[in-house]
């Protein structure tokens, strides 16, 4: 594909490009910017200008370099064999083909987008937005033939992109409601997506009626119509195959064709728990659930929302350790349309093991939460360290609240219990072990050790000496 005259390269070599903040000339979204979005929309014929690229708005040149903006990508396409379910598919490709242009990087999806221009791409002449533009319809139309015209609107005016925002809400809202009418148990086939494998490459995102992508971009319906339109694409199906366990959700199809599409990294997965083989995470996930041990239960936290959580982490330090495609037991990335699924971390307590989200989050899934569970659920408002949560789960009466009583009966100072000793094979003896543990992807367990006290009565370290064996002599 000939991309002659443009200021610089758009390649497959450039997607995973990163760009530091140092680098940039500009950014759009992110988690400074509340207002950004991306929405494609299928027209008729008549209603699309094709080729066409729009800046409503300020463009590169007149902002301010260094700076932050709000930005609405609204995409209409047209065809004979454009259809309303093609709308998601065709919006979850803005990531992989903008990230083929050279210096600029673009991250995550729908509300969430996040999208940086290098200070040497401006430099070289990528000084409109137009061309990005430009690049994504001559992208887009070799890849999905059946895209007959294609138009691009660059939305920077603030004012705008806020109005658009509403509406994009509102059509992203309905799409994820359609999907709640079916189960897991009504269809034979789960879909897969790599489409985030340049930056995770481990990762195969699963996703079935009960469990939307952690992007939160497709859900079955658009993951199946993706697959029927581009075989070779990112989307693929997957036979589910022999149900080996219904409530961590873990079937013999799945785990043949992941560890085929991991290349053996993974081999197996558990759709519904965040604990011995959790699913794997990319990076562009909604959320993010972890586990609090001095609890036992679980939090989540959103991409927006700024700040540390009730662990002391932010979100973003919290990302390393839950992305890149590897399985992290304790945490977990996820769609916020998964809070909706009745499959909701069903193997490892549901919504009774929730304690704390941010109360943005609460809210905007407030449909989902039990009733009675609702004002027992923590936010950044009641807790903001462990020892508030402890406190506020016990006065609320969570489910939690006996196993709290327990965990601190368990770390009481040593002078209001005797001590308990664990042997271990080099000596060392554990006093003060609490009845937190969490299982470990290998099968064994991982001891958290809160309020432990350690004695080491004799430690010794050898050298290893090489001990040469010889034949006993004839006498």
């Amino acid at each position: 594909m000939s991309f002659e005259g443009f200021p610089v390269e758009v390649s497959p070599i450039y997607e995973g490009e990163r760009i530091r903040k140092e680098d940039m000339y500009v950014e759009f979204g992110g988690t400074a910017v509340p207002h950004k979005f991306e929405l494609v929309l299928a027209a008729l014929m008549g209603e699309v200008e094709d080729g066409a690229v729009k800046v409503i708005g300020p463009d590169l040149t007149e902002l301010k370099e260094g700076g932050s903006y709000p930005l609405g990508i609204l995409i209409k396409v047209a065809g004979a064999k454009i259809e309303k379910d093609l709308e998601p598919v065709i919006e979850r490709r803005i990531h992989l083909y903008t990230n083929y242009i050279e210096g600029v990087m673009h991250l995550n999806q729908r509300y969430d987008i996040w999208i940086r221009i290098s200070k040497k791409s401006f430099k070289k002449g990528l000084t409109s937005l137009k061309w990005w533009g430009l690049a994504l319809i001559k992208l887009f139309k070799a890849e999905l033939p059946f895209i007959e015209k294609m138009e691009v609107s660059f939305i920077t005016d603030p004012e705008k992109v806020k109005e658009w925002y509403q509406k994009a809400l509102e059509i992203y809202n309905a799409r994820d409601a359609r999907a709640r009418a079916i189960r897991d148990e009504d269809v034979d086939t789960f879909y897969g997506c790599v489409l985030c494998q340049s930056f995770a490459p481990q990762h195969v995102c699963v996703i079935a009626p009960n469990r939307v992508s952690l992007c939160g971009a497709l859900n079955w319906f658009d993951a199946r119509a993706a697959a029927n339109v581009d075989p070779k694409g990112p989307n693929f199906p997957i036979p589910k195959g022999k149900c080996l366990d219904p409530i961590k959700g873990e079937y013999e199809g799945v785990n043949e064709v992941v560890a085929k599409r991991s290349l053996g990294a993974v081999k197996r997965v558990f759709l519904y728990s965040m604990f011995d083989y959790p699913h794997t995470s990319c990076g562009c996930f909604e959320c993010i659930a972890f586990y609090i041990p001095e609890v036992d239960g679980i939090g989540f936290v959103h991409r927006g929302f700024r700040g540390p959580t009730v662990n002391g982490l932010p979100f973003s330090t919290m990302a390393a350790q839950t992305g890149g495609g590897i399985q992290t037991t304790g945490f977990l990335g996820v769609g916020i349309e998964y809070f909706r699924s009745p499959k909701f971390f069903q193997a490892d307590g549901g919504w009774a093991r929730v304690v704390w989200m941010p109360s943005e989050l609460k809210e905007r899934v407030k449909d989902a939460i039990p009733p009675e569970l609702y004002d027992k659920i923590a936010t950044e408002k009641e807790a903001k360290s462990i020892d508030e949560l402890k406190n506020f789960l016990v006065e609320r009466n969570h489910p939690l609240a006996a196993k709290i009583k327990e965990i601190e009966a368990a770390v009481a100072p040593p002078e209001e219990r005797p001590p308990t000793a664990v042997p271990t094979a080099v000596g060392v003896e554990i006093t003060g072990i609490p009845v937190s543990a969490v299982p470990t992807a290998a099968g064994g367990v991982k001891i958290v050790l809160q309020g432990a006290k350690i004695t080491i009565k004799k430690l010794i370290i050898k050298r290893a000496e090489k001990i040469e064996q010889r034949a006993p002599r004839s006498s």
